[in-house]
């Protein structure tokens, strides 16, 4: 379960665009919603601003520290106050620092389970950018983040406490056959049934094979789709088996061709899917997926799948660094 849910804000609106998701994701598990700020000296505050002494003076560091300070301790109660987390127990913390390290920290230290951030903020990104807050985090969090885009978190934010109903949300789950893609497989059944309660949600098991690569190995397309679904159906009745099984919650799965495994999951997600099973066109409401996989990267480099989706999907993505590597 999601019990503890940091949400970290910058004072932008786009930041605050987390709060309604993390707010379904609490009334579902009955859990916190931990506010963080983290302050320093905004780098707007130059020598060119405030006059030359200011790198020889402490105390106007220490002024502009403590009205931050001041400033942010109205702002999270400002925040914690607003209607769409009425009900749910929220806590607040300001730490100094950098952005990153300090979310981090953060995570650590309050034993959160997961956490929900917007793509960009305050700086205004229209995509992931190298040595963004967000992308550092997902990159190194010791617990999963769902990043939220801009433009594609309309059809999971939706406030529980207003009168617009609730539908089933399907999450896309990427797999590549090894055990460390596999460590998204719970978070993501956790975060997509606590986003659609008190609807049904949805699991979307989905591999990409290379034809060309696979078939050199195994010699034909069919033995390639046939080990895929087997793999992948032995994942659903895993699943199935487990407390995961308990929830309300469909297990479906899908087996894609290409070369290009992001833009097929991208394809998948975006563009929908005809399920084996029921016959119906299925899109999805966000990607879920490990830092790394079968390649056994450890750490995401330019050009890895997740890196790419990063970069591409309009859909919020659930980004989970396996235990092993944490």
């Amino acid at each position: 379960m999601l019990k503890r849910i940091l949400v970290p804000l910058d004072g932008s609106l786009l930041a605050e665009g987390a709060l309604v998701v993390a707010a379904r994701i609490a009334h579902a598990s009955n859990g916190t919603i931990l506010l963080l700020r983290v302050i320093g000296v905004p780098t707007t505050y130059t020598p060119y601003i405030y006059g030359s002494d200011m790198a020889q003076s402490p105390q106007l560091a220490q002024d502009l520290i403590d009205m931050e300070q001041e400033n942010s301790e109205k702002y999270l109660a400002e925040i914690a106050s607003l209607d769409i987390l009425a009900g749910i127990q929220v806590e607040t913390t300001i730490i100094p620092g950098s952005a990153g390290m300090s979310i981090l920290d953060s995570a650590k230290e309050e034993k959160v389970d997961v956490i929900v951030m917007s793509s960009h903020g305050e700086t205004g990104f229209k995509r992931f950018a190298l040595g963004s807050v967000a992308q550092y985090v997902s990159r190194h969090s010791p617990v999963p983040v769902l990043v939220l885009q801009d433009d594609g978190t309309a059809a999971i934010s939706a406030s529980p406490n207003t009168e617009h109903p609730t539908r089933p949300i399907t999450a896309l789950v990427a797999l590549d056959g090894s055990a460390l893609a596999e460590a998204s497989l719970e978070p993501a059944a956790y975060v997509v049934t606590g986003l659609a309660t008190p609807a049904q949600a949805t699991l979307l098991l989905s591999t990409v094979a290379n034809k060309q690569v696979e078939r050199a190995k195994h010699g034909s397309k069919e033995f390639m789709r046939d080990e895929a679904k087997k793999y992948l159906i032995g994942i659903r009745e895993r699943l199935l088996a487990s407390e995961i099984g308990k929830l309300n919650l469909v297990i479906e799965w899908s087996i894609e061709e290409s070369k290009d495994v992001a833009n097929a999951l991208i394809e998948v997600a975006e563009r929908g899917k005809v399920l084996e099973s029921s016959h119906e066109l299925t899109g999805c409401d966000l990607i879920a997926i490990a830092t790394h996989g079968r390649g056994g990267l450890k750490r995401l480099m330019a050009g890895s799948v997740t890196e790419q989706l990063l970069g591409s999907t309009k859909l919020p993505m659930l980004i989970v660094r396996p235990r092993d590597e944490n």
